[in-house]
């Protein structure tokens, strides 16, 4: 499963070069036993983000998907740091969606569907997880989305 991972990375010109650093006093990942806690992951490209505002006024859900894609590919570059390229997952426990909406906008599942479909394409089954998508007036750094996971390696 490992090399085939890597294969489906390749295929999906993801590489998985050095994690962001962590925004504040906290810890980017954290490894208890067998389970891997990533926190909240922003869509940074280059160190900064590229789209602001809110879905559901002037972000379009598609390019809040893209943003999703990006926070879920920050996600698995973190969980690479502990589990030797991915090599080590057992599978996707939990993802947490959280989406920069305008007060009318109810659709996070769509926009979080684009993280999860990522796990999914990766890790087959054991990419499906349990989840929650919900919308918020403001994240950090302007962000559209940002994602926390569980992970958990094998024993």
């Amino acid at each position: 499963m490992a090399s085939d991972i890597q294969t489906k990375l390749d295929e999906l010109g993801i590489k998985l070069d050095s994690p962001a650093v962590p925004a504040g006093n906290y810890v980017p990942v954290l490894v208890i036993h067998d389970m891997v806690y990533i926190s909240g992951q922003l869509p940074l490209i280059k160190g900064a983000i590229e789209v602001t505002g809110q879905v559901g006024s002037s972000v379009s859900i598609k390019d809040a998907q893209e943003q999703a894609r990006q926070c879920a590919v920050a996600i698995l570059r973190q969980v690479s740091t502990v589990s030797d390229n991915l090599k080590q997952v057992k599978r996707v426990v939990k993802l947490g969606g959280f989406v920069t909406s305008a007060p009318e906008f109810t659709e996070q599942p769509k926009v979080i569907d684009a993280a999860s479909e990522l796990m999914v394409a990766l890790f087959a089954d054991n990419g499906k997880h349990t989840r929650f998508a919900v919308g918020v007036s403001a994240l950090p750094l302007g962000a559209v989305v940002e994602i926390d996971a569980i992970f958990q390696l094998k024993s």
